[in-house]
């Protein structure tokens, strides 16, 4: 059994797609982000950079004692070496899954993250940040139209990859993009959206949205938005 803490985010859906894609059994724990169950020390003990997903597989292919893995693109590559699914294990294909599953944790989240932030929830609208992350996030939904003119999937099959950035771009509206404008990622974004696994995953979600404080509330804006060193070090 695996235990997902977990909050409908996109970094969370990205573990909820691969569970209900590979059919693992699983229990979620939900991890309130604007409530700050983020930082509570039993939460803090599997993920001590204190975001959200985080797991812990009570039985690890080493059959040794229940491991705990923090970081979405973490996650999912260890899933993918305990299922044998979505990653290819030849070399070249191996790498090729990998260097996009970097593309996404290391640009495209939080590129259209920064983008969030400063179009939706910043208390002072700053046009130059609000252009210059809709322009990234342009440019990053550019590379990816162009690498998909000549496959279905991000690496020729559907891999962990595609469940990385799937999640990234379903807020394509917040993000101040339209999906006509890159015809090979929507055709992509359907494919996947349409998937019977995928609608699952985020059926999940919707249960615990109704829990969640505005972002915009001072509370909410005080635990997403105002932490430094001194709050780890208090933590």
């Amino acid at each position: 059994m695996i235990e997902l803490h977990y909050w409908p985010t996109p970094n969370g859906h990205k573990v909820t797609i691969f569970l209900e894609e590979a059919g693992l059994p699983y229990r979620i724990v939900p991890v309130n982000i604007s409530k700050g169950d983020q930082f509570k020390p039993e939460f803090l003990k599997i993920s001590p950079n204190n975001r959200m997903p985080a797991i812990i597989d009570d039985e690890p292919t080493d059959k040794g004692q229940p491991i705990s893995i923090f970081e979405s693109g973490a996650i999912l590559v260890y899933l993918a070496e305990k299922t044998g699914k979505f990653m290819p294990k030849d070399l070249r294909g191996r790498f090729d899954v990998l260097q996009w599953l970097f593309w996404q944790v290391g640009g495209l989240g939080p590129m259209a993250g920064q983008n969030h932030h400063f179009a939706l929830y910043a208390p002072e609208k700053l046009p130059y940040a609000i252009d210059r992350y809709v322009k990234e996030t342009s440019r990053l939904y550019a590379v990816l139209d162009k690498h998909l003119k000549d496959r279905e999937f991000i690496t020729g099959a559907y891999s962990i990859a595609d469940m990385a950035s799937y999640p990234w771009v379903v807020p394509y509206e917040r993000q101040g993009q339209k999906l006509e404008d890159y015809p090979n990622l929507k055709r992509w974004f359907e494919a996947i959206k349409a998937r019977p696994a995928v609608q699952r995953a985020y059926a999940k979600g919707e249960p615990l949205r109704s829990q969640a404080v505005p972002n915009t509330s001072p509370e909410a804006r005080k635990l997403l938005f105002g932490q430094s060193a001194a709050t780890v070090r208090q933590a």
